[in-house]
């Protein structure tokens, strides 16, 4: 999917309850977990994500297809580090009428930018949801609203002490294969894939590319 001339797709996110963590510690994890994103995803975003207020940031994606792929990442990330927060996202298709920033998401200004900042607060307010997604097209954006709540429900459900072994199964989907690289017994490594709903996870990260990318 090309980029629109008439808009941007502008990423926000902030971490949901930041107050109950301990700040100095809260920040270098997100730092660490941005910055892995950037790195490894720079193609994808025109400005990389930048934290602005401490527990947030902004960026702004090449595309939808990015922009999804990035959320994915971040989200990720944050398991396969083992990060104890989770994070609140907007992503809002809007103006910006500066130039684009392309080495720091600071300094930028638009009406896509203001409506992206209130729909952060927005999402403060529903309870339980962490995404929120406004892409221009009324249809597409309520199709992946819904296919991330299926999204969030797998992630969520997943605990801190398997992190290592859903990385394992998100790089190698084979159970027989995990169980081999972990030194584990086959028998107990299907039934942690089947546990740990790793199909179903699979299936709808996919499906959220799919979208994004029609």
């Amino acid at each position: 999917m090309k980029q629109h001339q008439e808009g941007y797709f502008i990423l926000m996110a902030d971490i949901i309850s930041s107050s109950r963590h301990k700040g100095d510690l809260l920040m270098k994890q997100f730092k660490e977990v941005v910055n892995t994103v950037n790195e490894k995803h720079k193609e994808l975003l025109l400005s990389p994500l930048t934290i602005t207020l401490g527990d947030e940031f902004q960026g702004v994606a090449l595309n939808l297809e990015a922009a999804i792929k990035v959320i994915v990442a971040l989200e990720e990330v944050i398991v396969l580090q083992y990060k104890p927060f989770k994070l609140r996202y907007v992503l809002n298709f809007g103006q910006i009428e500066t130039p684009i920033n392309h080495e720091i998401a600071y300094g930028m200004l638009g009406n896509g930018l203001t409506e992206a900042r209130e729909l952060l607060e927005q999402v403060k307010h529903h309870r339980g949801e962490r995404f929120i997604v406004k892409t221009g097209n009324q249809r597409q954006s309520i199709t992946l609203q819904k296919t991330f709540i299926l999204y969030q429900w797998l992630v969520d459900a997943w605990k801190p002490a398997d992190s290592q072994l859903i990385g394992a199964f998100l790089q190698e989907s084979d159970y027989k294969v995990v169980a081999e690289q972990l030194g584990k017994v086959r028998s107990l490594m299907w039934k942690r894939e089947k546990s740990l709903k790793i199909k179903e996870y699979l299936a709808a990260r996919d499906l959220l590319h799919l979208i994004a990318s029609a």
